[in-house]
């Protein structure tokens, strides 16, 4: 039997209908967890909806002796993150763990992508994290557990046509670190994961994917299988987890941590202010990364940035 169970634990993972999604909830509910099964069943850009896949996946689940409810509600509007945390509560009496895997993706970037295409990216991927976790946040208090993934991606590191997801993608890391602020004493986690797979969201015009698919990495049980995201995903939503606030990334049987490091960079001499010319006379000592630091908070970001004052 495996030594990380989740028995008794109540699961919620959105966008669980296929691909990372579908993984997680597989792997989550074979290891004796209750799982809320979201997904709207829409197209990989946010368009219309299918009750199908979902119900798909619980049927799955189901078959192999597993707990599963399906919930087909759309994450990106207040009621709708509520929904899949109520069903939770409703049908298992709790909820302990939300893995906010919904997204959707439309490749543009400037200056073609429009506000509509901007604000649909942000409305699944960053609105609809925080629906869920807001709704999950009390029972969570109450409780005094909690465990909260948030999905990031390597996608925040910019493409020429991926401006909106890459922004709501690195919003996530502002998301995780002030939630685990705000948690004090409770033991409750929040964390992002940054998947690496081959899913219908990776399959736009981006240079690169037609590589990846040359080499075979787009199919099921191949490099990049999403199955091999999932263990990641797993040990943020177990009770084993003790950090927060960090970003992992997982997938093609690689796991790394990646992280936001800041620089010693170069202080001025009295007296204030610098000038444009000093900026670039110095710039190499305030890019040079020996001896960076990684802060942990934005108050510890302060103290190191003000130490010499």
């Amino acid at each position: 039997m495996p030594k990380y169970r989740f028995d008794d634990r109540v699961v919620v993972v959105t966008g669980a209908g296929r691909g990372i999604g579908r993984a997680y909830a597989h792997l989550l509910a074979g290891l004796g967890a209750k799982v809320v099964v979201n997904d709207l069943g829409g197209s990989t850009d946010g368009f219309g909806q299918d009750s199908g896949p979902a119900h798909e996946v619980v049927a799955e689940i189901e078959a192999t002796g597993g707990i599963a409810i399906a919930d087909t509600s759309d994450v990106s509007t207040a009621e709708g993150g509520r929904r899949p945390v109520e069903a939770a509560v409703e049908a298992f009496g709790h909820v302990d763990v939300v893995v906010n895997n919904a997204g959707n993706t439309r490749f543009a970037g400037l200056p073609d992508i429009s506000v509509e295409d901007f604000d649909s990216l942000l409305d699944v991927h960053v609105r609809g994290a925080f629906h869920t976790s807001r709704a999950a946040w009390p029972h969570m208090l109450d409780q005094d557990y909690g465990r909260i993934v948030l999905t990031g991606s390597i996608g925040m590191f910019g493409l020429p046509d991926n401006l909106g997801y890459a922004t709501a993608k690195a919003a996530m890391i502002g998301m995780a670190r002030s939630m685990t602020a705000s948690v004090g004493d409770h033991d409750i986690k929040v964390n992002v994961i940054a998947p690496n797979a081959m899913t219908r969201l990776a399959g736009g015009p981006s240079e690169g994917m037609d590589s990846l698919r040359a080499q075979g990495h787009d199919s099921t049980g191949g490099a990049m299988d999403p199955a091999l995201v999932a263990p990641m995903a797993a040990y943020l939503s177990h009770e084993v987890c003790d950090v927060s606030g960090e970003v992992f990334l997982a997938g093609g049987g690689r796991f790394a941590h990646l992280f936001v490091g800041i620089t010693e960079g170069y202080v001025q001499p009295d007296p204030l202010p610098a000038s444009i010319e000093e900026v670039v006379e110095n710039l190499e000592r305030i890019k040079d990364h020996p001896g960076y630091y990684v802060p942990a908070h934005l108050m510890d970001c302060v103290s190191r940035y003000m130490a010499h004052r």
